[in-house]
């Protein structure tokens, strides 16, 4: 029976099936043949014309086969992995025998560019499908780990972050032991990630992307127009203006797309979302509004150097690999820092977090939490906490919760009774077995100390700039990138002089190189102004190369 019209699988009028076959080449199927499979790391979009096919997602150590959907005539076959290049999730097979016309992926891509309606449908139903695969096709790839694992938690935030469609087993349950002694892993080989027959052992997010396609596997010294590093808002921004305007564009990611903001359980003054929206669903949708516009998304990606001796800058990946780019905009943003306590390192992972998503909310759902910060990420995350049953501490140094916050947190803090806020007030002492289990508070007007039971905590403080890898490039004290006005020109030296020009708006002491977002000086550290960041330095790469939208 075929499966019932829905967002993920919408009827087309025969006017759109026939523009869309026009896309692709008529074939012929038997039955038993197979269309695309589990591990395939490219495929065509499929359109139906007289066949059906079950879509299966094979059987695993610890589940049988299951057929998921059958699609007959007038419908598409493909998933968002047509986008982002991922390996496939579940296999195609013919039912019954038929026509059917096949659209490659250089075609798929100019019914994106092309035609604004097929376009639109076929995104909304890709993306519909991802997340119905979030259910149907979980056990795809099964993750083993510890709750109190940083790299553990590492791996399922990378897996989230990218909407991989996965399932996460507790070492310590009783369905994650049976699962590890079926694959004949132990304990100190976690975390596992299993991939069908394959075991992954001490799997980290790069060994999970080299394996299911989404590391960077193209040949060294590849040229492209605009290399993006760093995929929070400002990179995004930056890929989709980049991509948008024709321009052949890279994005880079050392952890996952998303950056701070994917951390963010709700924003609710970003520009049309009156209901607010979580930086994740905000930063995925960026990621599949660039991916559309034909830029290529490589996370973890980590870049090791730049090298701006050469005719075109020389981005270095961390395995070697070369990318020679006509512009490069820097959005690695910045990181929170740790507090400067014992046992901190013990606790990451176990108790310690920089940020507050489903996944951590899990972990402490219902036990007493405290957030360190007296910024909007730090207001949000007490709410969303506050939100799902634990009772918060919200631990300001200053003396003014008002100093950094927006009003509308503030007020909905402060009228909270699951919300506690304590100002001039600092962290001092963590303690705890496996996990963290207390905490030390003083209050630095009085210098009054007191313990309390504690299972979360939250770190929102400060921000290190993610430079730590560029040399020759003006930075303030701190390591915030100088651009534009900021720049000192005795320092610029000749370089801009014999290109006729000063630095263009938001382009470091390198010409060519660009800063956007919470990595530059003199940013506003908000999610809306680091995309106005990226888009506007995109406008100047354009003036930089003289290639103009």
């Amino acid at each position: 029976m075929t499966t019932e019209p829905s967002a993920s699988n919408p009827v087309l009028t025969e006017e759109q099936l026939s523009r869309l076959r026009s896309y692709g080449r008529a074939v012929t199927v038997e039955v038993g043949d197979t269309l695309f499979r589990v591990g395939d790391r490219g495929y065509d979009l499929v359109l139906i014309d007289s066949s059906t096919i079950d879509i299966v997602r094979e059987a695993t150590r610890d589940s049988p086969e299951l057929i998921v959907a059958q699609h007959g005539p007038g419908r598409f076959l493909g998933e968002l992995n047509l986008l982002t290049g991922q390996t496939v999730f579940l296999t195609a097979r013919v039912t019954s025998p038929g026509v059917m016309h096949r659209i490659s992926p250089d075609s798929f891509r100019r019914i994106m560019s092309e035609d604004p309606e097929l376009s639109s449908i076929l995104l909304r139903s890709l993306q519909a499908r991802r997340t119905l695969l979030q259910g149907t096709a979980s056990r795809s790839i099964e993750i083993i780990g510890s709750p109190l694992s940083s790299a553990s938690l590492a791996l399922r935030t990378y897996a989230a972050r990218l909407e991989l469609a996965h399932h996460w087993f507790d070492a310590d349950g009783a369905a994650g032991i049976a699962l590890m002694q079926s694959a004949g892993v132990e304990a100190s080989e976690l975390p596992v990630v299993l991939l069908g027959t394959e075991v992954l052992t001490r799997a980290t997010p790069g060994h999970l992307a080299e394996r299911i396609g989404l590391s960077y596997a193209r040949p060294s010294g590849e040229q492209v127009d605009l290399t993006v590093i760093g995929a929070g808002p400002a990179g995004l921004a930056a890929a989709v203006y980049g991509a948008s305007e024709g321009l052949d564009t890279v994005l880079l990611d050392a952890t996952g797309p998303g950056g701070q903001a994917a951390a963010s359980s709700r924003i609710e003054n970003y520009l049309g979302f009156p209901n607010g929206v979580s930086g994740s669903e905000l930063t995925g949708l960026a990621s599949v509004q660039a991916l559309k516009f034909g830029a290529r998304i490589y996370s973890p990606c980590t870049v090791a150097t730049l090298d701006s001796r050469c005719e075109r800058l020389r981005v270095v990946l961390e395995d070697g690999t070369e990318i020679h780019s006509r512009a490069v905009v820097i959005a690695t943003g910045a990181r929170y820092r740790a507090l400067p306590l014992p046992r901190w390192s013990d606790f990451e992972g176990a108790g310690i977090y920089y940020a507050a998503t489903k996944i951590e909310a899990r972990a402490v759902a219902g036990q007493p939490v405290t957030v360190v910060g007296g910024a909007n990420s730090a207001g949000q995350a007490t709410l969303f906490l506050a939100e799902r049953g634990s009772p918060v501490c919200l631990v300001i140094r200053g003396a003014d919760i008002r100093a950094e916050m927006s009003s509308y947190l503030v007020d909905r803090l402060l009228a909270d009774p699951r919300v506690t806020v304590h100002t001039r007030t600092e962290v001092t002492a963590i303690d705890g077995g496996d996990s963290l289990e207390s905490i030390t508070l003083t209050n630095r007007a009085t210098g009054v100390s007191s313990a309390l039971p504690n299972t979360g905590l939250f770190c929102f403080i400060g921000a290190t700039p993610a430079t730590e890898w560029l040399t020759g490039v003006e930075s303030d004290e701190n390591g915030f990138l100088l651009t534009d006005t900021r720049l000192d020109a005795a320092a610029l030296g000749d370089t801009f002089a014999s290109l006729g020009r000063a630095p263009l708006p938001f382009e470091t002491s390198v010409p060519g190189l660009f800063a956007a977002g919470d990595v530059r000086h003199g940013s506003m550290k908000r999610v809306a102004a680091a995309v106005g960041e990226g888009a506007s330095a995109v406008a100047s790469v354009h003036r930089a190369i003289g290639v103009h939208p």
